[in-house]
């Protein structure tokens, strides 16, 4: 009977990110996350997703809004992790490994070699690889150039204060392509080399184990087994520094929330969605009446005498008709019948316009036809004697005969 094999040791685990890095780097990844979503949004605002997106957002000023907060949050972060990386450097004297250095461009190379086949070994890193500091310098300029654009488009009015307005659009530009450069990082750089290459757990755990030390860092791996890694300061030390730095960060950070502060609330800019207006006035009014050069060769339709057929008491269709034609003709005819008014006819008079009949027989004060003449001003405008006969012609009952 084969002998059970005895179970492997488990391997050591080395700390590698604090709670308080990971916590950084939670607040990054969800502000992040959200700046993407709502900016991109709003640079591609025409687009079906986008629109059904915004819709069930609750509206462009809700996702403006988000954006806004996801900001603050982002700003709030590099605050912290300045005051971090400053209590590290002085308090601690951590070295700042982080710094890229030629070495980086060395390492870079030879990994490059490696990967084509031309390299017989990879390069051996430390505490930072120098693919893991572009990341973060890309970060970081990032950060400076979407604060700077982003500052401008938020409080414009203090920004032409300063700059030329020709920088408001620039910095718009400059916005959304650095927003779709930093994406595309995300997606194509960081996701690949944390979650394809390797899946990387210690930024959510803060510890990794001794192989993937010795694969990744193995020159840290061998600087902590030889005991040089990073020592804790002595306790007194550790108390005068503390006493130097905490007054002096407090002071940075009170400046920066200052600053930030007049970052998000300085300006109340007219970067607002208005909601759409309800017309109430019409869409065209001429300043001057429309010239007919018809009516100039048309003589003056003289008016019945009194004691004939056509005395204004006895005006029929027969009488106005010509006065129609000649006054109304160019714009209430069968082919164009503007507003759906023609006047050509006797039918097509009465059957009004698409608002509705605009002669009432017998009853010339509620004729729609009456009260437009008699304001005055019309295109096709009746002299004083034409409007006479109409009112004449509608109050016997409007006739056609």
């Amino acid at each position: 009977m084969a002998k059970a094999k005895p179970a492997s040791a488990p391997q050591r685990r080395y700390t590698r990110f604090l709670f308080a890095d990971r916590l950084q780097h939670l607040a990054v990844l969800l502000s992040f996350t959200t700046l993407a979503i709502t900016g991109l949004l709003q640079k591609f605002a025409l687009s079906p997703i986008s629109v059904l997106t915004v819709r069930v957002w609750g509206g462009v000023e809700n996702v403006r809004a988000t954006h806004h907060a996801a900001a603050i949050i982002l700003m709030l972060v590099v605050i912290v992790h300045l005051v971090d990386m400053g209590y590290k450097a002085f308090v601690l004297r951590r070295r700042l490994t982080m710094l890229p250095s030629f070495q980086d461009a060395r390492d870079a190379w030879l990994a490059l070699s490696y990967n084509i086949g031309f390299g017989k070994s990879r390069p051996q890193m430390g505490r930072y690889t120098f693919d893991e500091k572009a990341e973060y310098w890309a970060l970081v300029w990032g950060t400076v150039i979407m604060a700077l654009t982003g500052f401008m488009m938020w409080n414009p009015l203090a920004t032409v204060r300063i700059l030329p307005g020709d920088f408001i659009p620039a910095a718009k530009a400059a916005h959304g392509a650095e927003a779709i450069l930093a994406v595309l990082a995300i997606f194509v750089w960081h996701m690949y080399a944390v979650h394809v290459k390797r899946f990387n757990t210690s930024m959510w755990t803060g510890q990794v184990t001794e192989d993937e030390m010795l694969h990744e860092h193995p020159l840290e791996l061998a600087d902590i087994k030889a005991g040089l890694a990073d020592r804790a300061p002595q306790a007194e030390v550790l108390r005068r520094r503390r006493m130097i730095y905490y007054p002096v960060a407090a002071v940075v950070a009170f400046g920066l929330l200052f600053a930030l502060f007049g970052f998000a609330l300085g300006e109340q800019t007219a970067i607002t969605t208005v909601p759409p207006q309800i017309a109430t006035l019409p869409i065209y009014v001429p300043q001057t009446p429309t010239p007919m050069p018809a009516m100039a060769t048309i003589p003056p339709v003289p008016t019945p005498a009194a004691g004939t057929s056509g005395a204004l008491g006895e005006a029929t269709w027969a009488d106005v008709a010509p006065i129609f034609g000649a006054r109304c003709g160019a714009c209430h005819n069968a082919t164009l019948a503007t507003a759906g008014l023609d006047l050509s006819s006797f039918a097509d008079a009465m059957r009004g316009a698409q608002a509705g009949p605009i002669i009432v027989p017998g009853d010339e004060a509620h004729s729609k036809l009456i009260l437009v003449q008699s304001a005055g001003g019309h295109p096709g405008q009746l002299t004083a004697e034409e409007l006479a006969l109409a009112r004449a012609w509608i109050e016997a009952g409007a006739k056609e005969k």
